[in-house]
């Protein structure tokens, strides 16, 4: 993989990462990120929530716009400042997520 010049980035250029999100995902993430919440990780509980099962961390899936911009678009050695986000809708065992990054403007 090759980070991108920047003159050859080009507005609405993009790039996507696919990942179905596993329950070994959310545990993963439990234990690198110490958020053992049992919405993440007891069904049982999960379920009395207005969620009505377990999801995973919201910050697992925000995870892969740094996927995305580190590997793929500009890509190796890249680094972002800010990232503004809003959950929509919680994102269950089995669900296929692809977060997209696109060129909006060069400054």
């Amino acid at each position: 993989m090759e980070i991108a010049k920047y003159e050859d980035i080009k507005i609405g250029q993009y790039a996507e990462y696919v990942r179905t999100v596993t329950s070994e995902d959310i545990e993963m993430f439990g234990q690198v990120s110490g958020d053992y919440n049992p919405l993440h990780f007891n069904e049982d509980w999960a379920k009395t929530t207005m969620f009505k099962g377990r999801i995973a961390h919201g910050l697992l899936t925000a995870t892969y716009v740094s996927t995305v911009i580190g590997m793929k678009l500009p890509g190796p050695g890249t680094i972002y400042i800010s990232q503004n986000m809003k959950f929509r809708r919680p994102v269950r065992i089995g669900d296929k997520i692809t977060a997209r990054v696109e060129v909006m403007e060069k400054k």
